[in-house]
């Protein structure tokens, strides 16, 4: 601070001897004889520029100084004043060029490039003085001992030479020798600071890049050590034994949440499919997804396609909880332990053959997943979509006619169907019966029953209580066990906290 305080009382030095200086050529203006006849041309004298006055602002000094150079008329190059020029008349009445009020004398001169000379010394250790203490703050982190103690005496040594500075100034010892040089050698000086100063940027930019290339290797480790608890996870999940061959005695929670795994998988692989086909035809997906799922602010833009998951997973789990999956004309045997034998019958025969193996070039129209499979492509598919995407209604006609559409649409929509009746049969071969359930819309989230459907929500959102925006996929209760349903959570729902159960049970 004291530096600081130090510098301006110098530079106010400065300012306040060139207005003297300006003042003392105004007043060397004289009369000069016209025609002999003793009469005189009256020159006006020059007004020098208003200066600043001690209760002027910092600001204000520092911005003089800077444009010292212009205000003083003196080149940076050869100290020599450009002033402007004034002519004067001389007994033949033509105007003399060459005879200038304005004109310092020697002494002036060499006083004033001796502070033009001073102030870019001045200048000149400040920037160092800069570097220097930059050079410190790079030193301290990481603690670097030689560098600190090198910036240390740096600093020690530009401040040494400010009181130096500060000395010449007060005891007026200038030098007056070769101003030029000594401008020229201050500018170099600060230069070198400058290009000191960009160098210590570029180490402090290095540093920062090493830094997170090692948090790169870091997150890498965590991901593989990640992928590797999510393998001994599924290792342990697959001791409860295969899918095949299951017995009625054999089955537990572990291999629905396996079976509802892929068909999760399944559904996403569809939606993904119908966006891009959307997306194609020049749909507007957000629009789309608001008509399904209204007033919802998404985090992201790309969130919006669990909008359509959503409404894929509510038309294909649409009776689920009945025994035929609300099929019309299917029967089933009287009895209990019967039924679920013909459903795990049915789950083993629907997991050992490919959908277009089920369903393709006619082999078993009739067979009970062939009807669900054309019952779900039409409640699924609009008429008016199906048209929009392709153009026709020809796959649409296929399916109504008890028909298989070779398309790789109608392909991807079959296999997710096939794993949505693989969970159904296998939710009725427990005893007792395996139950859906979804969350109510606004209440708060809870993981006993819900699991949001992407993580980094948590990370982007700025409110600790969210709430659930609508149900993605469905839950599922299998005797005391509890498989979570996936959820989109949203800040901009209110929050219905008096729901004291937030679970909707499906019942038949």
């Amino acid at each position: 601070m004291l530096i600081c305080l130090d510098i301006c009382r110098v530079l106010f030095h400065i300012i306040k001897r060139e207005k003297e200086i300006k003042e003392r050529n105004g007043k060397k203006s004289s009369p000069s004889p016209i025609n002999g006849l003793g009469l005189s041309a009256k020159m006006d004298s020059v007004k020098p520029s208003a200066v600043s006055s001690k209760k002027s602002k910092l600001a204000r000094t520092f911005a003089k100084v800077l444009h010292i150079r212009m205000l003083s008329g003196v080149s940076a190059v050869d100290g020599v004043e450009k002033g402007k020029r004034m002519p004067v008349v001389k007994n033949n009445g033509v105007a003399d060029s060459e005879s200038d009020s304005f004109d310092c004398s020697d002494e002036d001169q060499q006083e004033r490039g001796a502070m033009e000379a001073f102030l870019a010394k001045l200048f000149a250790n400040i920037t160092a003085l800069k570097a220097a203490y930059a050079q410190l703050q790079y030193a301290q982190c990481p603690f670097d001992v030689d560098g600190i103690q090198l910036a240390d005496r740096s600093i020690v040594s530009e401040l040494k030479s400010l009181s130096e500075l500060k000395r010449c100034f007060v005891k007026k010892q200038f030098d007056l020798l070769l101003p030029e040089t000594a401008m020229l050698s201050a500018e170099l000086v600060e230069q070198k600071s400058v290009v000191k100063l960009y160098e210590i940027s570029v180490k402090k930019l290095n540093s920062q890049v090493r830094l997170k290339d090692s948090e790169i290797i870091f997150l890498k480790e965590k991901l593989e050590e990640a992928k590797s608890n999510t393998k001994v996870l599924e290792k342990r999940m697959n001791q409860s034994g295969p899918l095949e061959n299951l017995q009625l005695s054999a089955i537990n929670s572990n291999h629905m949440a396996r079976v509802l795994r892929h068909t999760v998988k399944t559904i996403r692989s569809f939606v993904q499919l119908l966006i891009d086909e959307m997306k194609c035809c020049g749909w507007d997906i957000g629009e789309a997804a608001s008509a399904i799922e209204p007033h919802i602010v998404y985090f992201k833009e790309e969130h919006k396609c669990y909008a359509f998951e959503a409404f894929v997973c509510r038309v294909m789990f649409e009776g689920f909880h009945f025994p035929n999956f609300a099929l019309p004309n299917e029967s089933l045997p009287p009895d209990k332990n019967q039924q679920k034998k013909l459903y795990l019958r049915r789950f083993a025969e629907t997991k050992s053959l490919k959908s277009k193996e089920l369903i393709g070039h006619g082999q078993k129209p009739n067979s009970t997943f062939a009807k669900f499979c054309r019952v779900k492509y039409l409640q699924l598919i609009h008429p008016k979509m199906e048209s929009s995407l392709f153009g026709n209604l020809n796959q649409r006609s296929l399916v109504s006619a008890g028909k298989i559409p070779e398309t790789a649409f109608f392909a991807t929509f079959a296999d997710m169907a096939r794993w949505v009746w693989l969970l159904h049969c296998l939710a009725f071969s427990f005893e007792p019966e395996a139950s859906i359930f979804q969350v109510n819309k606004g209440c708060r989230f809870t993981d006993v029953y819900m699991k949001a459907v992407t993580e980094e929500i948590f990370f982007l959102s700025t409110q600790p209580d969210l709430g659930v925006a609508f149900t993605v996929v469905p839950g599922f209760f299998i005797g005391k066990t509890i498989i979570q349903c996936q959820v989109y959570l949203s800040q901009s729902q209110q929050q219905h906290h008096h729901h004291h159960n937030p679970v909707q049970t499906k019942q038949r």
